[in-house]
């Protein structure tokens, strides 16, 4: 289908930049964002002056380091004013709705080539301050002030999974062994160590049954992606990477919403989209990342985007069938788990891990053979989720 497409009416991602996620006391919000843009251009072989869009990908900053309008400041400190920036925000997933509001920009030919940059700077506040910010990504009224956490909502996903399916927590556990797996060969990657499942299971508990080896990181980093039109790559020195589709969904804040809670509806609703538009299956994709804030997360996707049945998710993980040499590899970059999940950079990160794979540039991580590749980033419990699509041609 995409050969059909004029180049004008494409996407192509030419530069990718990204700084180490982890905790990053030594450096600023505005040294990490600018890090990762800096690169992004040098990847591309352009200049500022080539960038006429930028879209800064941000979550809780104004809560976490007191630091309002983040796009102003990224095109400041980057050297690119007067170019309109704006500032995005999606909760977790909001890095996702960054890049597909800058593929929309550059798909509608409003502009020609446009910067989708993620940041956040997570390590200088407490433990408790970052669980209640986050919290404003859940129903505040219906479940914050009640005293819910994200750990406690995930955990009742998890609970309502293992009554429903019979996913047993050994089962929960092995996207976190696998996460952490990956990691090692990422050189980006927070926790650049392997967990055995005895590990997972004998960690501390959280909120049960998720224990704090089933739940991500507190980060800091950023990354950045510049896009532009497909007719313009040639111009270019950077290697392109097309986005053949990219969707989003949405589903309700609460889970007492919902009449599922071991469904994301956000997920199938854009994967379906994501799928049809292409007029292809999802066992098509060769290599996915996907939102694994907590490893029940990484279940129930697997599920709704339609790589297995609906239940199954938990056994066919421990079967190998999503490992770096299974099937379909999900997180051959470690995912949130173990790569780390600065939110505002996350859903970047994402497609910049899919886009080098496919580029071949992965190094001891790469994915032999790939040539399409799927990304899913989740805000909130699942109240908003974001497709992205990639081809290598």
């Amino acid at each position: 289908m995409t050969e059909e497409i004029p180049a004008k009416d494409r996407v192509a991602i030419i530069g990718i930049g990204q700084t180490k996620f982890g905790e990053q006391w030594d450096r600023s919000i505005r040294r990490i964002t600018l890090t990762a843009a800096t690169a992004c251009i040098a990847d591309a072989g352009v200049s500022g002056d080539d960038i006429d869009g930028l879209y800064v990908s941000n979550t809780s900053t104004s809560s976490f380091i007191k630091q309002e309008h983040q796009a102003a400041m990224a095109a400041d400190s980057g050297g690119l004013l007067p170019i309109a920036s704006t500032e995005v925000e999606a909760a977790c997933a909001s890095g996702g709705v960054a890049v597909r509001h800058a593929y929309m920009a550059v798909k509608s030919k409003e502009h020609k080539m446009v910067m989708a940059v993620g940041c956040e700077k997570m390590s200088d506040i407490s433990e408790p301050a970052i669980a209640d910010t986050l919290m404003g990504a859940a129903d505040r009224e219906w479940e914050g002030q009640i005293g819910a956490t994200f750990p406690a909502l995930f955990a009742l996903l998890a609970r309502r999974h293992m009554h429903r399916y019979g996913t047993t927590v050994e089962q929960l556990a092995y996207p976190s062994v696998k996460a952490h797996a990956n990691a090692v060969d990422n050189p980006y990657a927070q926790f650049r160590f392997k967990v055995s499942i005895e590990q997972v299971l004998q960690s501390a508990m959280v909120a049960d049954p998720l224990r704090m080896l089933n739940c991500a990181p507190i980060s800091d980093g950023a990354a950045a992606l510049l896009l532009c039109r497909g007719d313009l790559v040639d111009q270019f020195e950077g290697d392109p990477i097309w986005i053949d589709a990219s969707t989003q969904a949405s589903d309700t804040l609460a889970l007492h919403d919902r009449p599922h809670i071991t469904q994301f509806r956000a997920v199938t609703s854009a994967a379906k989209q994501a799928f049809n538009k292409l007029k292809m299956k999802p066992a098509e994709v060769d290599i996915a990342e996907i939102h694994d804030s907590f490893s029940i997360s990484e279940i129930i996707s697997v599920e709704d985007l339609g790589f297995v049945e609906k239940g199954k998710g938990g056994p066919t993980l421990v079967d190998g069938y999503f490992d770096k040499k299974g099937t379909i590899p999900v997180n051959a970059s470690g995912g949130l788990k173990a790569k780390g999940h600065p939110v505002g950079a996350t859903g970047i990160a994402q497609v910049a891990e899919i886009a080098e794979q496919l580029r071949g540039r992965a190094g001891k991580r790469q994915v032999k053979g790939v040539k399409r590749g799927l990304t899913l980033n989740l805000g909130g419990t699942g109240s908003t989720a974001v497709v992205h699509i990639l081809n290598r041609e």
